[in-house]
């Protein structure tokens, strides 16, 4: 299993996160992702993470694919990748209309098929095709009659490292899901609980690995989870129960928030509409509160060092291969020293 740093939303004292990433990398850590949403842009961040990194696979997570076109998401990913010597994984997500619509303007709508196309038109771009390409999203070049007329074929004047870069689709509902596990080198899943994740998963991940080309090798199935050699007691967890009642209740409208929808097959539909209903009344703590802590703990990876084993034992009986974490000791050294055990734990026999 690889391990992996997440990196959260904020960027607030981002260069001295990125030191500390220095420090994950030389404990054995193999992936450090950045975020996006509608904070700080991920590229910016990708890039200074380049220059500071050696060996660290470098991801997005994930960069929304309604606000590039697809033609600049490819010229971003192959300078992503040349900058860091072949480093870089293209994460990419539909995310959701509160943000797409809400903070940039765009509409919100055929995120499947939009996925589909932008992947395609991403690979071909990275092999320096001539790009045509017409599609029922995006028409490349544009036809005369939606422009000036005057577009020409194009491709891309550099020559890529790497002709193709790895595209991790971020996905939490089964369509989404089986996309994903049918066209990309990697699947980013969000609050994953192992022992759900066959019944909520399995089906949607055979269909789309039935049709999954064998050039794209096996799914890299990938995780992020807060992350501690310690007790699991209700103060350490307090960021993610917050986090967890965020997404349930806040991140998405009634009807569209894809959070709540997963945890409601998980088996929690009272406690997600609960959640819910206090999160959008503004009472926040509450909400918090109400999320069930068996789904706090399962979707963390918090103990010390022989429960941890056993979780890991769970993760990967549940198709696992990239945990990526987010340290949650209060010093920068107990946290270097978490990822540092973690590395052993993951080393082990039994682990391998």
């Amino acid at each position: 299993m690889r391990l992996g740093i997440q990196l959260g939303y904020s960027g607030e004292d981002f260069a001295a996160a990125v030191e500390e990433v220095v420090e994950y990398e030389a404990a054995g850590a193999e992936i450090v992702v950045v975020p996006e949403a509608y904070s700080f842009d991920a590229v910016s961040r990708l890039g200074y993470l380049a220059a500071r990194t050696r060996r660290m696979t470098l991801a997005s997570g994930v960069m929304q694919l309604y606000t590039r076109t697809p033609t600049l998401t490819a010229m971003t990913a192959a300078g992503l990748d040349y900058v860091s010597g072949g480093r870089f994984s293209l994460g990419l997500g539909a995310s959701g209309p509160q943000v797409v619509e809400g903070f940039h303007g765009i509409a919100y709508d055929a995120p499947l098929a939009r996925t589909r196309e932008v992947v395609e038109i991403c690979r071909r771009v990275w092999r320096r095709e001539t790009l045509v390409f017409e599609g029922e999203r995006y028409r490349i070049p544009l036809p005369p009659d939606r422009g000036t007329g005057l577009g020409k074929p194009l491709k891309l004047i550099n020559r890529p490292v790497r002709e193709r870069i790895p595209i991790l689709l971020a996905a939490m509902g089964p369509r989404n899901v089986a996309l994903a596990a049918e066209i990309a080198e990697g699947w980013q899943a969000l609050f994953l609980a192992p022992r759900a994740a066959s019944r909520v998963f399995g089906d949607p991940l055979a269909e789309g690995l039935a049709r999954r080309r064998p050039e794209l090798g096996p799914l890299d199935i990938m995780v992020p989870v807060p992350f501690a050699v310690a007790d699991a007691g209700p103060a350490l967890l307090a960021p993610h129960r917050a986090q967890l009642a965020l997404y349930i209740g806040g991140m998405g409208a009634r009807g569209r928030n894809f959070s709540n929808d997963l945890v409601r097959r998980y088996g929690y539909r009272r406690e997600a509409e609960r959640i819910q209903d206090l999160f959008l009344g503004g009472r926040r703590a509450e909400a918090a509160a109400a999320v069930p802590d068996d789904l706090v703990r399962e979707t963390a990876l918090v103990g010390p060092s022989a429960e941890l084993r056993t979780r890991l034992a769970e993760f990967a009986a549940a198709g696992v291969t990239t945990l990526l974490v987010s340290p949650l000791a209060p010093t920068r050294a107990e946290r270097v020293k978490d990822v540092a055990e973690l590395r052993r734990l993951l080393d082990e026999p039994a682990a391998a």
